[in-house]
């Protein structure tokens, strides 16, 4: 899914500008008029996700420094690239001091602007999963470490959440690899239980004789090879939450067992004399449909009932896909990082057929194809030869605009002279110095006159970045007024926003 941009700005042709060159770039925009608003949408617990933020510093009200402490003082992640017309070097300081990610100077041109914003996602990728690994190893997972933009995610999520603020059972279905652990460490980090134990128990790698003294403990001498006192899964997650992984595999003699722990909130260990009462949460999950077990014999259907209290079932990947891109940037970060590699992205034609493929192994599939392409590459960007397991091969019969909706974030190569459009990708535009005035294109690729509107844009933009945005210096060079220079601006903006939405 396309990363969203939200435009914070008093300046109603300044923000025109602005929008327009990120839908160029390939992005979704958001746009606000003042700092109060910009910050009312990024707090809003339903509203839209933002992942980054062009940031005016110079507004009347809550100014870009008053929207700074606002995002630091709630916590927020998301990378803050402020623009103003008074480029001096102690505004620099304070908004990096501050917590901006990047600064920019009015009038930005878009190569600038791509490649603030390209890199500002890519840090935030990054950040974003390394937080996540490390508040995966520490059990403090939450539902903001879930990377997930898809509306079939949507529902699952929105349940999941107030499934957290109980201590209601919860059995969590799908496929293998979808991510069924994840989901249950979100609910125990969200719950009233985090600062409690989570203790994961994978009920099919046990061995049918050790599956009560795992999960209930035992005492010293209670069978050969009980040398000393273990107080079992139950024990150790009390007060917290006991996460059983794969469920329907439990053996016929412990589901009685457990299911009795379950009624009566206490267990009592092998060879142990009386039971011992436990607050536990109990969160299962499966790979298959408990229910047909249940149906042929090999689960017992009181203890369905027990622990199919709140169903949630994962989509897999293949309903999902539009998770891909996302997915994709995070676990390249990551694996870039860990493994002290500089790759700059995934080509658009590996990015189409990774897109494409049904993923059988889900997420896990994925991550792993990753890992290896990050290893195994010899060269700066992955492309499909990176990505043998997969049995991707390059096709030369993919429509090129396939490329530009599965690749948007990562996608690093130019884009061809013909099947190069209007709306250009996030990644995919040549940083170039700006040309001399007798450079400027007088006529179009089929060797017409380019329309005298175009030329006159292209001097205009040309003018500004020469003059370093001094609108009084850029009028008097050419000739007009200030008030013809912003009205024309003005035009330039409306005109391309135009072309944008119609394209879109």
């Amino acid at each position: 899914m396309t990363a969203t941009i939200l435009i914070a700005d008093d300046d109603a042709v300044q923000r025109r500008l602005v929008e327009n060159m990120v839908r160029r770039c390939g992005y979704e925009t958001m746009v606000v008029e003042s700092g109060d608003a910009a910050v009312a949408v990024m707090t809003a617990s339903d509203g839209p996700v933002v992942d980054a933020l062009v940031l005016d510093l110079v507004m009347p009200g809550l100014d870009g420094m008053g929207v700074l402490a606002e995002i630091r003082e709630a916590g927020l992640a998301i990378p803050v690239i402020v623009q103003t017309a008074h480029g001096g070097i102690d505004n620099v300081v304070s908004a990096m001091r501050a917590g901006a990610h990047d600064f920019v100077v009015k009038p930005v041109g878009i190569e600038r602007l791509q490649v603030s914003l390209r890199n500002a996602l890519n840090a935030s990728a990054l950040k974003n999963e390394l937080q996540r690994v490390r508040h995966s190893r520490e059990g403090r997972l939450t539902f903001a470490d879930i990377i997930t933009r898809s509306e079939t995610m949507a529902n699952v999520m929105k349940a999941a959440k107030k499934a957290a603020g109980s201590s209601i059972p919860v059995l969590i279905e799908g496929e293998s690899g979808v991510g069924k652990e994840l989901f249950a460490r979100a609910i125990h980090g969200t719950s009233d239980r985090s600062a409690k134990p989570f203790v994961a128990v994978n009920c099919g790698a046990i061995p049918d004789n050790l599956v009560e003294s795992i999960l209930f403990g035992h005492e010293k001498g209670s069978f050969t090879g009980a040398t000393e006192r273990h107080t079992g899964k139950f024990v150790e997650a009390s007060g917290g939450t006991l996460f059983l992984d794969e469920v329907s595999e439990l053996p016929l003699a412990a589901q009685v067992k457990l299911l009795r722990a379950l009624q009566e909130g206490a267990v009592e260990a092998v060879g142990g004399r009386k039971p011992v009462k436990v607050d536990v949460r109990i969160i299962s999950a499966t790979n298959r449909r408990l229910l047909d077990r249940v149906k042929a014999g090999q689960f017992r259907e009181d203890l369905f009932y027990r622990l199919h209290v709140l169903p949630l079932t994962i989509p897999p990947l293949r309903m999902r896909r539009d998770d891909i891109p996302n997915l994709l940037r995070h676990f390249l970060a990551r694996f870039c990082a860990e493994e002290h590699r500089t790759i700059n992205g995934i080509s658009g034609e590996a990015m189409a057929g990774l897109s494409q493929l049904n993923w059988p192994g889900n997420i896990r599939q994925l991550e792993n194809a990753v890992y290896r392409a990050v290893v195994m590459s010899e060269g700066p960007h992955l492309g499909l030869s990176d990505f043998p397991s997969t049995g991707l091969q390059p096709a030369t019969d993919i429509h090129p605009d396939t490329y530009a909706e599965a690749g948007e974030p990562l996608i690093m190569e130019p884009v061809s002279p013909r099947t190069a459009s209007n709306v250009v990708n996030g990644n995919d535009i040549p940083l170039a110095p700006t040309p001399d005035p007798g450079s400027l294109p007088l006529f179009t690729q089929d060797g017409e006159v380019r329309p005298l509107e175009e030329l006159e844009a292209d001097i205009i933009r040309f003018a500004i970045s020469h003059y370093r945005g001094q609108m009084s210096e850029v009028a008097r060079r050419l000739k007009i007024g200030r008030s013809t220079l912003y009205r024309k601006l003005d035009d330039i903006a409306a005109k391309n926003g135009i072309v944008a939405e119609e394209e879109q």
